[in-house]
């Protein structure tokens, strides 16, 4: 995981993951920061372990830290956060020593990390599910207020 922990330490990830934190210092809704991306890794990884993919660790670590990292660009500028995240993890996986093959894998997980894929037995498609399955709405303090829909939100612990 030698490429994750690049990631990790990587002056550009930080400087994002800080401006998310910064936009997000006051939002009651859920949060795009490092826990979540930890989150949506791990709940992946383990989908990909049942479904049996042959996706490598690394390349469902690295997209989970990379997915919302320009989420503050929304805030900011207007710009859809998966295009932000997307455009500001190209110099990052160059930079941390991912091939041009694992690059195209994690940019098109990220750019379609809002879309439910057609085809359930995708990386994409297990991204996605996970991107919403990290989300605790049943214990959430304003579920009542989110704009998700409620066939989105999370009442359940699904295993």
């Amino acid at each position: 995981m030698n490429k994750v922990n690049s990631i990790l330490n990587n002056e550009k990830f930080k400087e994002y993951l800080n401006k998310n934190n910064q936009a997000e210092k006051e939002r009651k809704f859920c949060r795009h920061n490092l826990q979540h991306f930890m989150d949506v890794a791990r709940i992946s990884y383990i989908m990909i372990l049942e479904n049996k993919l042959e996706i490598e660790k690394e390349i469902v670590y690295a997209t989970a830290l990379l997915h919302d990292i320009g989420r503050w660009m929304q805030y900011s500028k207007g710009v859809s956060h998966e295009i932000a995240s997307y455009e500001l993890a190209q110099d990052i996986l160059v930079e941390c020593g991912f091939s041009e093959k694992e690059r195209d894998i994690i940019s098109s997980a990220i750019l379609n990390h809002r879309k439910k894929a057609n085809d359930e037995g995708t990386f994409e498609h297990i991204f996605y599910i996970s991107d919403k399955l990290s989300r605790n709405c049943f214990n959430c303090h304003a579920a009542d207020e989110c704009n998700w829909s409620e066939q989105k939100k999370n009442y359940k612990i699904k295993y």
